[in-house]
């Protein structure tokens, strides 16, 4: 069982320092422009505090942490170059602090707002 834990915990920092050479690689300009749009879109994703499903769904508010996100990462590290990747994960393990994506923030609190404005029109429209 102890084998098992100390996997996962391999594992979840791994992903954790590849979430912060994604951020890092979506900024830098030797980084392919698809492979900055993958990077960054994850990135914003994985490191907002707003989850676009509610983790208080049962299910279906997992599902993006253990596939979205993951498989997300997946992508933008097969989309950038491999000397690049090897040099961002480097710069992602001399960073401490885990930066935290404005830009993931304000998308998901759009799309909430979107779909709360969507429901009440729905519900409050004549007809």
């Amino acid at each position: 069982m102890n084998e098992r834990l100390a996997a996962a915990k391999s594992w979840a920092k791994r992903i954790k320092r590849d979430v912060v050479a994604l951020w890092v690689a979506a900024r830098d300009p030797r980084t392919p422009v698809l492979a900055k749009i993958v990077a960054g879109s994850v990135a914003a994703y994985a490191l907002s505090p707003v989850d676009l499903i509610p983790d208080v769904i049962p299910v279906l508010g997992l599902l993006d942490d253990l596939l979205i996100v993951p498989f997300g990462i997946l992508l933008a590290v097969r989309l950038v170059p491999g000397p690049l990747m090897a040099e961002f994960r480097a710069e992602a393990l001399r960073r401490e602090a885990r930066p935290r994506s404005r830009a993931g923030l304000a998308a998901i609190v759009l799309i909430w707002a979107a779909a709360a404005i969507g429901t009440a029109w729905f519900l409050l429209r004549d007809g």
